[in-house]
């Protein structure tokens, strides 16, 4: 199979969020030891579902896939929104709190869904071209190490916030991947050199001191994503979140935000407007533009299940009402 092939059917899918892709052959991730390291260290909680019995299936994609023999790897990108978001936090509008920029990006969707659709359908073309292929996806909530897996790619390298950064694309996209059950013959690239250098603006501008630049790794107890997505229920805030961040309430994009090799990327983006009828306009309606301490009263208003069913396929859901509870009062506590 040629490679433009491939680049023919991910010119004709519906989804023009693949802004690269490559691919890999090897089942062993080249960065496992760090991974292990990582667990050792206990750097990983409370993230307990990277230390328990799937830290050893993500050992090697065999493991995960059992007939795997290459993979095909995308980068979903969602720039664009970014940059949208951006103009939102400058204007008058904002209340002064932010949400990751993933989760207000997909027109709002989870992105689990959206990019696991977009793979079912490009792999469902590739088996109309190869006869008895099989695949299984594979993203960030799978047992594998999907950055690993791009880099292998030739799709970035690890920055120094753990973050793949691709030279073109910067780091602001997903990855998914098809793991497939036959070799394609086609071209891989080299692994991408390391471009950091000497640069600390994501290690000196992270408020909290999540990241260990040495491991290139990030201790997730002091990470303002952590406490904010995966902390449900009420918890003292991390030092230096409320002092020293920008008012994240879901996730955190800080040591993106300054990372130089986003710059470009960001300033090459199209100017866009929010879709009216998503529900990115809704989350940025309900959390970002009423005063903080309205949002907290509307969440208080709100039931378990109420939250769950308005915020139903949205990244909110996960962390669920009384988390976004907790998060909000960060900022009406210390208002």
């Amino acid at each position: 199979m040629k490679p433009e092939h491939i680049q023919s059917l991910v010119d004709s899918s519906e989804t023009t969020r693949i802004s690269e892709w490559g691919y890999v052959e090897g089942e062993i991730p080249s960065s496992y030891m760090q991974y292990e390291q990582w667990v050792q260290r206990g750097d990983y909680h409370p993230l307990h579902y990277m230390a328990d019995h799937r830290k050893d299936i993500r050992s090697s994609l065999k493991s995960y896939y059992p007939d795997f023999e290459s993979a095909l790897v995308f980068l979903f990108n969602y720039t664009d929104e970014k940059k949208i978001q951006n103009s939102f936090y400058e204007s008058t509008d904002s209340n002064g709190l932010k949400i990751s920029s993933y989760a207000l990006s997909f027109e709002g969707e989870d992105y689990h869904q959206v990019i696991q659709n977009e793979l079912n359908s490009f792999g469902h073309k590739l088996q109309e071209t190869l006869d008895k292929l099989d695949y299984r996806l594979a993203i960030d909530i799978h047992p594998v190490l999907d950055r690993d897996l791009a880099y292998r790619a030739g799709l970035g390298w690890f920055g120094k916030n753990s973050m793949l950064i691709n030279p073109k694309q910067g780091s602001f996209f997903m990855i998914g991947s098809l793991l497939l059950s036959q070799k394609l013959e086609l071209p891989m690239k080299s692994v991408e050199t390391d471009h950091c250098g000497s640069c600390q603006a994501c290690v000196r501008d992270c408020p909290t001191l999540a990241i260990d630049e040495k491991n290139r790794q990030i201790i997730a107890s002091r990470c303002i994503s952590t406490f904010t997505i995966e902390t449900f229920k009420p918890a003292p805030p991390i030092e230096g979140h409320v002092e020293n961040g920008s008012g994240e309430i879901f996730g955190c994009d800080i040591c993106q935000d300054v990372c130089p090799w986003n710059r470009r990327p960001i300033r090459r983006a199209r100017e866009r407007e929010w879709t009216k009828s998503s529900k990115s306009s809704f989350l940025r309606d309900f959390f970002l533009t009423p005063p903080p301490e309205e949002v907290e009263a509307a969440l208080k208003k709100m039931s378990k299940r109420e939250f769950k069913r308005v915020f139903k396929h949205t990244s909110l859901e996960r962390t669920g009402r009384d988390g976004m509870i907790k998060n909000i009062q960060l900022f009406t506590k210390n208002s």
